[in-house]
């Protein structure tokens, strides 16, 4: 009767409005695609703000000098990278004490813990796995090579050694590819040689949308004052090239963009 005559209602009005509500959720798509894309850029630039703190507070607790890219065994043998030393000030104190510091990364004992990658490190959430890399793999690495924030094999000081200033000298980057955390592997960089690739999580193709490449390409960028740029792909090499060396004299270029996170 009555009840099954509304039933019988509320059935056929499901069913004529569905393409109605298929077509509407089409249409917010891309919508939540870049809203998906702003928030895994906020997510990455905040973890790019967690680490350079953390260096910051490396160096306070070292004499003022930030930890080296790279600790190496008495005859030289790369072991780990700067990322296992920041354990400490990332709270992950228990998983620092569980490393064994005279093994390399890749050891017996040492290669078990690589699936234990703090969340700072990892690529923002939502990511498909061509874009993520290897399994536990790291985009956030740091410049080596001459006149480079991690320049010297016993860690630079931050007050005495970057006469460009803080401000202007790249500390911390997005790179092209990532690497597993632990490995000591970053960027190396030479005035002769093109730039390493950058940008690996935000300026492929299909990252956070259906319909083709990400809506702002680019990536970001930690000074070493700790604020927080987000550059695009069209930023000059001239430009690009200034602020990873800490003692050019050079100012940053007219197409760097403003921080987005003010130390």
């Amino acid at each position: 009767s009555g009840g099954s005559l509304c039933g019988k209602g509320f059935v056929g009005w499901g069913i004529a409005c569905a393409p109605v509500g298929f077509a509407l959720g089409f249409l917010l798509l891309p919508a939540t695609c870049r809203v998906r894309e702003a928030a895994a850029r906020s997510t990455s630039a905040n973890n790019l703000k967690q680490l350079a703190f953390a260096m910051h507070q490396y160096a306070a607790a070292h004499g003022g000098r930030l930890p080296p890219a790279v600790l190496c065994d008495g005859e030289g043998r790369p072991l780990y990278n700067w990322r296992v030393l920041l354990l400490p000030y990332l709270q992950e104190d228990v998983l620092y004490r569980e490393f064994r510091l005279d093994e390399p990364w890749d050891g017996p004992h040492n290669q078990a813990l690589i699936r234990r990658m703090p969340k700072v490190y990892a690529p923002p959430a939502g990511l498909p796995l061509d874009v993520r890399g290897e399994s536990f793999g790291t985009f956030y690495q740091v410049f080596v090579g001459k006149g480079t924030a991690f320049e010297d094999p016993r860690g630079l000081h931050l007050e005495e050694d970057f006469p460009d200033g803080t401000s202007t000298t790249v500390l911390l980057v997005e790179a092209g590819v990532a690497v597993p955390w632990t490995k000591p592997a970053d960027l190396v960089y030479e005035a002769s040689q093109p730039l390493p690739p950058l940008g690996g999580i935000f300026t492929g193709e299909s990252r956070f949308s259906l319909f083709g490449s990400n809506r702002i390409k680019g990536f970001n960028v930690a000074q070493a004052d700790g604020s927080i740029y987000f550059l695009r792909p069209g930023t000059s090499e001239a430009t690009l090239r200034n602020p990873v060396t800490r003692n050019d004299r050079q100012p940053l270029g007219p197409d760097w963009w403003e921080p987005l996170n003010p130390p």
